[in-house]
């Protein structure tokens, strides 16, 4: 045989090897990853629900899903152990991490607007320290009326072509 008509077969062999070594150490990964579990510790399923190991069994798995509620389920079905600080982060909302990097907002708005004495005031402040602070108007101006076309427009009732609609000729 000639050896171009085998590589191909070569080439299939060895991509089939290197995706099933590459299942290998994932499958023993996971099974590491439970056999390091110890009742308190905290778990993720494989249908993504959170619960704390209770009782650990040769094929099996005891979790409390809530408190006082037990299910057993197959060791196979557990998608990760967590560390504590994770599982308390994003079950109970408990964080380790006493600085916040997020700004504080209030729970209303009346703070985060002035009201017309501390707008004179700001203006009195304003002028007594020498500048002249134009005051905005950010209402609209120059602008056409909803009812009244603009320029080289029609009005929205009236056809563009004259013909209206049931009139032959009409789309």
């Amino acid at each position: 045989m000639n050896l171009v008509t085998l590589l191909p077969f070569i080439v299939l062999i060895g991509a089939m090897f290197l995706m099933t070594r590459s299942a290998k150490k994932k499958q023993q990964a996971a099974a590491q990853m439970r056999d390091h579990m110890v009742p308190g510790t905290g778990v993720r399923t494989i249908g993504g629900m959170y619960a704390t190991v209770k009782e650990i069994g040769e094929d099996t798995v005891t979790l409390e899903v809530a408190p006082g509620v037990h299910a057993i389920y197959a060791k196979n079905s557990i998608g990760a152990v967590l560390e504590d600080a994770e599982y308390n982060r994003i079950v109970h909302g408990i964080s380790d991490d006493l600085t916040i990097d997020t700004p504080v907002v209030p729970d209303d708005a009346s703070s985060l607007t002035l009201d017309k004495d501390s707008d004179k005031d700001a203006d009195k402040n304003a002028n007594e320290a020498g500048t002249d602070a134009p005051k905005l108007d950010l209402g609209k101006k120059d602008e056409p009326e909803a009812d009244e076309p603009k320029d080289g427009e029609t009005k929205g009732d009236e056809p563009k072509d004259g013909k209206a609609d049931g009139e032959a000729g009409a789309k």
